[in-house]
């Protein structure tokens, strides 16, 4: 028996498709008919969502990435349409040609095609029409919502402070204060970060439950529907929030405001004026800092990493965002010479703990062979199951148990024959690697990429505790 993957898609723009369950039901019948088995860790699904682009399914970008997995996992995925893999030609013929580069089919199971030339055109055809179908369907939905908006109806989904009610749009009290507050603070003087770890401690949440973030304070400030307006972008779009889009429209809505159009503006200009104060201090993005320590320290209260800040210095990444209360900034010369000096003064023949790491070529085969046979042992289990579900007969059962035994005496036999791994002295090891690392800090024309090379081969992370300016330091070989 073979392992097959399925993907379900359910769209709301869609009613005439199958629901979730009676997709996943056909997709398990064509499987038992045609040799495959579905493990419930391999059913991929997507509710709710357009099949217009890859991006914004995260179940199909994890059955992709699963799909990359070595050894495969599965040898096909089973749709129940072609449709429900995507309705972009563009996307269907990137995502299926890796997935045939893999060894892994992509079958729906109501829409048969063989591997023969007319086939490949049926193929086409079908998806060409699920194209043709999802483009018209935008199109109507896109003259709707226009229409919509020239009415001074709200097309889009109701922002923290507003609820629909009968399909107009009106004011949350209580989430209006949250708004209102934003605005207050920001034009009391309070910066957006300082503003997110405020709501954050106070115990407050996004729309979606989420904490506080630099950008979703930006995005209260500029949305000007709080203002009494609509704005709206066909096709969407991140640019659109901030009115940078040639196509956004921005018209009159028929809601109650929550801030005064006003004050709405007067908060407009103070957020343009303060960009331009602290422009200099932007980050370059055209620039690649190279810092010795790159991706290796991380804040003692949060556990994310420092990244390059203002003044030459590094700074807590989710304090930045104002999701950290506690700042961690440090001259980037002064954690340097901190790391510097504590593995300079490190006692390799002292009590130090380190993590071992085996990546030579044994190992990975041991990796390999275990991975093979655990899905063995799943096969088991899922044969079993199915017997017992009396969806397989008893000879079916004993059958197919006999050809998966078999198979993980097979791989038991293979894995028996590689070498043993060897095991390094851990100490040794680190010594020579810690060496090799001072030699080349010590020397000024070491780029400091390198430097961060070196580091990586000893070094897992670097905990730097801003409270007692301290530095802990996670070795490994």
């Amino acid at each position: 028996m073979k392992i097959a993957a399925a993907y379900i898609r359910v769209s709301t723009e869609d009613q005439t498709e199958l629901s979730p369950d009676s997709q996943i039901k056909q997709i398990r019948e064509y499987a038992k008919a045609h040799d495959y088995v579905v493990p419930d860790e391999y059913i991929f699904r997507d509710d709710g969502i357009s099949g217009r682009t890859a991006r914004k399914r995260p179940a199909f970008n994890t059955m992709i990435g699963t799909a990359k997995l070595t050894p495969k996992p599965f040898e096909a995925i089973l749709l129940w349409k072609f449709s429900r893999f995507a309705r972009n030609r563009e996307d269907s013929i990137v995502y299926k040609s890796m997935l045939r580069k893999l060894g892994i089919e992509v079958i729906s199971i109501s829409e048969p095609t063989g591997d023969d030339k007319m086939s490949v055109l049926i193929e086409a055809m079908i998806e060409a029409m699920d194209e043709y179908y999802s483009i018209n369907l935008a199109e109507e939905v896109k003259r709707g919502m226009l229409e919509k908006l020239s009415r001074g109806k709200c097309v889009n989904s109701a922002p923290i402070g507003y609820v629909y009610k009968e399909g107009e749009l009106i004011i949350d009290d209580e989430k209006a204060d949250i708004v209102r507050r934003v605005y207050d603070e920001y034009m009391s003087g309070k910066p957006m970060k300082r503003i997110a770890q405020d709501l954050n401690t106070d115990g407050i949440k996004t729309l979606y439950g989420n904490p506080f973030e630099n950008r979703t304070v930006e995005y209260i400030l500029r949305n000007p529907l709080y203002a009494g307006k609509l704005r709206y972008t066909p096709g969407g779009g991140s640019k659109s929030h901030y009115h940078s889009d040639k196509e956004t429209m921005v018209v009159e809505g028929t809601h109650e405001p929550i801030i005064d159009p006003e004050y709405w503006a007067n908060v407009q200009k103070k957020i343009m004026d303060n960009k331009k104060i602290y422009s200099k201090y932007q980050r370059d993005t055209s620039v690649k800092h190279s810092i010795m320590l790159r991706g290796l320290v991380r804040c003692s209260a949060c556990g994310s990493l420092l990244i390059k800040s203002s003044y030459d210095g590094m700074q807590c990444g989710a304090y930045t965002k104002g999701k950290c209360d506690l700042s961690h900034f440090i001259k980037i010369s002064k954690l340097d010479y901190a790391v510097i000096s504590a593995i300079e003064n490190l006692d390799i023949n002292g009590s130090i703990e380190i993590a071992t790491r085996q990546d030579t070529k044994t190992q990975k085969g041991y990796d390999k062979y275990d991975k093979l046979i655990k899905r063995e042992y799943v096969k088991l289990d899922r044969i079993k199951e199915a017997y017992q579900n009396g969806i397989d007969t008893l000879d079916e059962y004993k059958s197919n148990k006999q050809k998966i035994t078999s198979e993980i005496e097979r791989l038991e036999a293979l894995k028996a024959k590689l070498p043993k791994v060897i095991v390094e002295d851990p100490k040794k090891v680190l010594e020579e690697r810690r060496q090799e690392f001072l030699r080349l800090v010590h020397n000024p024309e070491t780029p400091k990429e390198k430097l961060n090379s070196s580091l990586r081969s000893f070094v897992e992370k670097i905990v730097f505790n801003r409270l007692n300016t301290s530095v802990a330091i996670y070795y490994y070989v």
